[in-house]
């Protein structure tokens, strides 16, 4: 019985440099099998990333900043996979972001361009922000309060400070350098 034949082949030297493991068919032959699978991505984070990570999407992206970003004029790149599993790559203008009308790729270059302390080292971000898409807008200060609320009434005044903080941090961004203003 030839299994081979209803799945795809690959080659041993495909297979090696992959570092995928290998089957030996009983000819001798050295191949491996794959299964047909949607593309995964994997980004590494270097010397020079501002942040690197994802969301429950499939959102996958990094951020670093660009060639040409001054401190005057911070600007990052954005690149990576969007929800439906094209890559995408974007120039984001830290001085245009605006908290109340934001993606959350934008959020997170103003989270990593400015090092906004992360609420349980995590994220600074409302929970909410890990079911937008690439080019979801929302307004993040609305959430932020949606969750401070909540939490208020679940009698969780712990965690609704550290949201306040956060949400206080990103109201107060464009005083906090006047550089940026």
């Amino acid at each position: 019985m030839n299994i081979s034949s209803s799945l795809n082949t690959v080659s041993s030297s495909y297979g090696q440099q992959k570092g995928n493991q290998m089957k030996t068919p009983a000819s001798g032959e050295k191949t491996f099998y794959t299964a047909e699978t949607p593309k995964v991505y994997q980004i590494f984070t270097t010397d020079n990333m501002l942040w690197t990570g994802g969301n429950g999407t499939g959102l996958s992206y990094c951020l670093k900043y660009a060639d040409d970003s001054t401190d005057e004029n911070p600007v990052v790149l954005a690149k990576g996979v969007d929800e439906n599993g094209k890559e995408f790559e974007q120039r984001i203008y830290i001085n245009d972001v605006n908290p109340s009308n934001a993606t959350v790729v934008e959020m997170r270059a103003l989270e990593a361009h400015y090092k906004v302390e992360k609420q349980g080292g995590f994220t600074s971000l409302p929970l909410e922000a890990g079911n937008m898409g690439l080019n979801d807008r929302r307004d993040f200060i609305s959430m932020f309060k949606k969750s401070i609320e909540d939490l208020n009434k679940l009698g969780r005044f712990d965690l609704s400070l550290l949201w306040t903080k956060s949400m206080d941090t990103y109201l107060n961004l464009p005083n906090a350098n006047s550089k940026y203003k």
